[in-house]
């Protein structure tokens, strides 16, 4: 026998949407918590991105992104040469 189809209005899927992008949870979980099938709440998040312009859930300026991410790269590359000093003169007191 055959399922029929749940018909689900506008108000809840962009309440499930809402979900999704405001909590950063997985849609899967989402999807569980609220009785939707995954696949289904995943093309109303898809379908909500492209509307909003997002590319890969990110909104805005690409120029803007990029230079977010170099000086996030600047940053951990500050952070990784802090570390690898401080591991020298660890080394270096542990073999004293």
């Amino acid at each position: 026998m055959s399922e029929s189809r749940r018909k689900f209005d506008a108000e809840f899927r962009e309440g499930a949407v809402r979900l999704v992008r405001d909590t950063g949870k997985p849609v899967a979980e989402v999807a569980r918590d609220l009785g939707v099938n995954a696949g289904t709440l995943g093309n109303w998040v898809a379908r909500d991105r492209d509307q909003r312009g997002e590319v890969d859930g990110v909104a805005g300026d690409p120029a803007a992104e990029i230079k977010k991410l170099r000086s996030e790269v600047a940053a951990l590359r500050m952070e990784r040469d802090v570390l690898k000093r401080s591991v020298v003169l660890w080394v270096r007191e542990a073999t004293k």
